[in-house]
């Protein structure tokens, strides 16, 4: 059985095997498989990985992080009156997928801890006042929602987490 509590999070890079990465949503799979170097590469997005120690090339889940901005109309009311009149800087944690023979075993956890560590590091640096995630379906929402993160707006499943929170 495989340890999944030291795993490596790294950028993508050419050595990792995309093409066996199984998550269960195909668009998350073809994300992966055919367009996350190109996003890399055109400075998109930026793609981390997981893999294990004893097999480095082998992705056991990722996840993608880029730069968005947030209209004060998205945020609750609550929180908007506290904050100036323009958009409001923020991450985006646009996709994050486990393979299957990794689900179930806490990957996704230590993957939004990384996601979050990382962006925390790089808010010392530049202003970043959230991290904000689009939610698949309800079970994703679930997830995000009992790290802390709350509905930005009252469409769809955006989610947003203040840093000052964490």
């Amino acid at each position: 059985m495989t340890d999944y509590s030291q795993l490596v999070v790294k950028p993508l890079d050419t050595h990792h095997d995309r093409a066996r990465f199984r998550c269960g949503v195909p668009s998350l799979d073809d994300y992966i498989q055919k367009q996350a170097s190109q996003d890399v590469k055109r400075r998109i997005s930026r793609v981390f990985v997981a893999t294990t120690a004893e097999h480095p090339e082998v992705l056991v889940g990722y996840y993608t992080l880029s730069t968005l901005s947030i209209e004060l109309s998205q945020l609750p009311s609550t929180v908007a009156r506290k904050l100036p009149r323009h958009p409001i800087p923020a991450v985006l944690l646009g996709r994050l997928a486990i393979d299957r023979i990794a689900q179930g075993h806490g990957v996704g956890s230590i993957l939004l801890a990384d996601a979050i560590k990382r962006t925390l590091a790089v808010s010392d640096e530049i202003a970043i006042y959230a991290m904000v995630v689009d939610a698949i379906d309800e079970r994703a929402q679930g997830f995000y929602e009992q790290f802390g993160f709350s509905q930005l707006s009252s469409e769809g499943r955006r989610l947003f987490l203040p840093l000052k929170a964490i």
